[in-house]
């Protein structure tokens, strides 16, 4: 289960590259749970759904899915509580402490424990599409794609940590130099983060220094 640290550091993470984006990201209007649906039914292509033809599920690529869904629910949470990050971090964990996988929609109740992956995907799509999200939903999912609470956090993490990092050395401007000793900035990041503590309350920071430090045009 994700900690209560974990969860802080992802919402305040999350907050910050909204507001780099755009300051006034809480009042926009923007549909992140339309953007998590998107990322659903892209989970369910890489998952596999054709029975028409041969199709084999791609694990890695589902994952990265979950995270990309991960920053679209996190923000809408933060949304509901007003840009109140405290309040949305108890409002996750509480969710997760209950442990009820059950989802009552369009008048059926489902037990995600008791159903596919491919079923409980449709599922998260239907309830983003309703505005809705799951967050002990959403974490069996992780829990199906062979994925930790731990290693969605890191993945997570290192995700948004990189976004800055490419942000603030000129991604937008067109001056980033994404690879580096005929490598691309997310292998170092693996690298980087692969010696890291990541129970520390610093891991953000420390990913952060670690690609400062390796990056060929630091000042």
């Amino acid at each position: 289960m994700l900690t209560a640290q974990q969860l802080a550091t992802m919402l305040s993470l999350q907050d910050k590259m909204n507001a780099k984006v755009n300051p006034n990201w809480l009042n926009a209007g923007y549909g992140y749970l339309r953007a998590a649906m998107v990322e659903s039914v892209e989970a369910i292509e890489h998952h596999g759904w054709k029975w028409w033809k041969a199709q084999h599920k791609d694990l890695p690529q589902l994952q990265m899915e979950l995270v990309d869904i991960w920053h679209f629910a996190l923000s809408a949470c933060i949304i509901e509580y007003k840009g109140n990050i405290e309040e949305s971090a108890k409002s996750i964990a509480s969710e997760l402490a209950s442990g009820n996988t059950l989802v009552a929609f369009d008048g059926k109740d489902y037990e995600a424990s008791n159903q596919s992956l491919l079923d409980n995907l449709e599922l998260m799509t239907g309830l983003c599409a309703a505005k809705r999200f799951s967050v002990p939903l959403f974490m069996f999912i992780v829990s199906q794609c062979e994925m930790s609470a731990d290693e969605l956090y890191r993945q997570y993490v290192g995700k948004n940590v990189l976004n800055f990092f490419r942000q603030d050395n000129g991604y937008k401007e067109g001056t980033y130099v994404k690879v580096w000793e005929d490598r691309e900035d997310n292998e170092h990041l693996v690298e980087v983060m692969d010696v890291l503590d990541l129970t520390k309350p610093e891991f953000s920071d420390l990913v952060y220094e670690g690609l400062r430090a390796r990056y060929p045009s630091k000042a």
